[in-house]
């Protein structure tokens, strides 16, 4: 797939209305500094639209980024961000939910995770939640480039046995650094639409 445009497009807050879009949307949830921006800002090819922070818990709305002019990344406020109120978080749990019941177009949600640590209570909580809301995500393992190549086949069996995955579940393992993995996660984005 090659990315020819990308727009940020929509930004929603608590008390948005969400957009009723007519392209086909891929979501991005994962906890806050898992890298979620630099994964979007990685496979779009661009430096700095997805807005990245060395201080977790930045995306706090749900923003919509116009792709190609057809297709939509969306990118889902991160959770499990201990310097956020337990409401403030509450609200995106819920804003995150009513978008998970109302988009008409979301077709495949991407799960990201640490590839060096297993899954934590809240990456299973997150698993289980968009399971229960009826998707079923696909895991980018981020941050790749932080092991050496002969320790990631043990991570990614470590993050599968976590989050007890069923084996047609692919996972995607990526270096924001190098960007390994970006074609990978882009022709399956490809088959999708």
């Amino acid at each position: 797939m090659v990315i020819k445009s990308a727009e940020l497009e929509t930004v929603c807050g608590v008390t948005s209305k969400l957009p009723r879009n007519e392209g086909t949307e891929i979501a991005f949830a994962g906890k806050s500094n898992v890298g979620k921006s630099s994964l979007i800002n990685g496979l779009l090819n661009r430096k700095a639209l997805a807005r990245t922070s060395s201080q977790p818990g930045k995306t706090q709305t749900i923003n919509f980024y116009k792709i190609n002019g057809e297709f939509y990344f969306v990118d889902l406020p991160g959770y499990g961000y201990a310097k956020v109120s337990a409401s403030e978080r509450e609200k995106w749990g819920k804003m995150i939910e009513r978008y998970l019941h109302t988009s008409k177009q979301l077709k495949l949600i991407f799960l990201l995770l640490d590839i060096r640590h297993e899954p934590s209570a809240n990456d299973k909580m997150m698993y289980e939640w968009i399971c229960h809301n009826g998707y079923t995500p696909v895991i980018i393992a981020t941050k790749l480039d932080k092991l050496k190549r002969s320790q990631v086949q043990k991570h990614i069996a470590q993050l599968r046995s976590g989050l007890e995955l069923p084996k047609e579940i692919p996972v995607f393992p990526y270096s924001a650094l190098s960007k390994q993995g970006r074609e990978e996660i882009l022709d399956y984005i490809e088959q999708v639409i």
